[in-house]
């Protein structure tokens, strides 16, 4: 999947790189959440968390505003569960033809972390999965739903 990376993205990267030391291969900012995304290289998540969260604090101070991030991986299902992170994603079930991948979760209070208040982590998830794969999200399910 081809990615655009504007000027304010890449300076956001920068901003990142000079701060924790840790790699980011793209940047989303989402205005209608008041957030940045960083998607870090696999392996560095630790490195840009920071011990307790530091890390992320003064990037937020420095950005003003809310910083979340997302670990990379190759594989599709793999970066879905790690989008949805903390949320203990049990299955990832793609349609047949390309149609919208359901992701189903283990327990009901998973469900309401990987929806996020006022849809904010779906929506996350399904940015990214367009960004990077060209996968599009369909519904957060709970795994006893799908018997």
């Amino acid at each position: 999947m081809e990615r655009n990376i504007g000027f304010k993205e890449r300076r956001y990267i920068e901003e990142l790189r000079i701060l924790t030391k840790s790699t980011a291969l793209d940047c989303v900012i989402d205005d209608r959440f008041d957030r940045v995304i960083y998607v870090i290289r696999p392996g560095d998540m630790g490195l840009a968390i920071g011990k307790k969260g530091e890390n992320i604090k003064r990037l937020t101070n420095v950005l003003g505003k809310r910083i979340e991030m997302v670990e990379f991986s190759e594989t599709p299902d793999m970066f879905i569960t790690n989008v949805f992170k903390p949320a203990e994603v049990k299955t990832v079930e793609h349609s047949p033809e390309n149609g919208p991948v359901n992701v189903f979760v283990r327990q009901k209070s998973d469900l309401g972390i990987a929806i996020g208040k006022a849809g904010c982590n779906i929506e996350k998830a399904r940015l990214l999965c367009h960004r990077f794969f060209g996968i599009e999200i369909g519904e957060v399910l709970l795994a006893q739903e799908a018997a």
